[in-house]
């Protein structure tokens, strides 16, 4: 069965919701799309904020053929078997979400047909393109950063998925999603199957059943990793730690991990204690150079 989120899902620009810096009138994406122009670019943001609706609704506009691959499971083959199939006439656009798990052989490969215009590029990242994406690749994108949903963006998204709920139970969705619009649709429709109606405390059962997996190509990964993040800003040094145990123990990259704490001390910390920044950046170095096991018991200045 078709989810909830795909069904929802704006064909057109003038329904989709936030983002205004990128598709407000004027803006980018908007002169792009109703200009037609087409050109590669990568769409670097965190999870449920809109980047596959965007490059759907940008290739269904330049009256371009769209194919969706995800670097999860794709390789070459199957960018072959694009290059090779028959458009009918239809420029190609290739809409490769998690565009950083593709490796530097994989971008290499993909390159060539960039460069010639044979495929237009939408990448779709949560993670730096500058880190993960090869230098001569990305000197052939446009980057264009989207941000979380704003509380009233996720009102709006939340009304049209045409469940009712009172104001205490949006406001406790609208926070634990985080900006996220695909967990909301998710735990709205999750929470109806499982108990028909939507109330702060059958939401809440439905997240601790959720929260009992680690997917690491999957949702989770986003799920936990945002956990960890915001026990440390709630100074919840245990919780930070059981999610940080649950993230090595299911085998997440340590480099992700230790990315996003750098990350944390920038922007959350900052000048409040600049040795944080100091700390954090040794502690990467040193997942960087040494790896699992041995980098869990690398000591770092306090």
């Amino acid at each position: 069965m078709e989810p909830l989120a795909s069904k929802i899902r704006p064909k057109h620009l003038t329904d989709f919701v936030g983002q205004e810096h990128l598709v407000g009138e004027g803006k980018p994406l908007n002169v792009a799309i109703h200009e037609k122009h087409l050109f590669s670019f990568i769409l670097w943001g965190p999870p449920g904020v809109g980047k596959t609706t965007l490059a759907k609704i940008y290739a269904n506009n330049v009256d371009a053929k769209l194919y969706e691959l995800s670097a999860v499971s794709a390789g070459k083959a199957d960018i072959k078997e694009i290059i090779n199939e028959n458009s009918w006439g239809k420029p190609k656009i290739l809409f490769l979400d998690e565009i950083h798990r593709f490796n530097k052989g994989q971008q290499d490969f993909l390159l060539p047909y960039v460069e010639r215009g044979i495929l237009t590029l939408i990448g779709a990242t949560t993670e730096n393109p500058s880190f993960e994406v090869i230098s001569a690749l990305l000197s052939r994108c446009r980057v264009f950063v989207l941000k979380e949903l704003s509380e009233k963006d996720m009102a709006t998204i939340i009304k049209r998925t045409g469940f009712k709920l009172d104001k205490k139970s949006q406001d406790w969705l609208i926070n634990m999603a985080n900006g996220d619009a695909r967990q909301a649709i998710g735990m709205l429709e999750n929470t109806f199957a499982l108990y028909k109606k939507i109330t702060v405390d059958n939401l809440k059962n439905t997240l601790q059943s959720k929260f009992l997996r680690y997917d690491k190509a999957g949702d989770e990964h986003y799920n936990i990793i945002s956990a960890f993040i915001k026990s440390m800003r709630a100074s919840q040094s245990d919780a930070a730690l059981y999610y940080l145990a649950r993230m090595i123990d299911a085998g997440e990259d340590p480099k992700f991990i230790a990315r996003r704490m750098v990350i944390f001390a920038s922007e959350d910390i900052g000048i409040a204690q600049p040795t944080a920044l100091v700390v954090v950046n040794d502690v990467f170095r040193a997942v960087e150079t040494i790896g699992l096991p041995e980098c869990g018991i690398n000591p770092v200045p306090q």
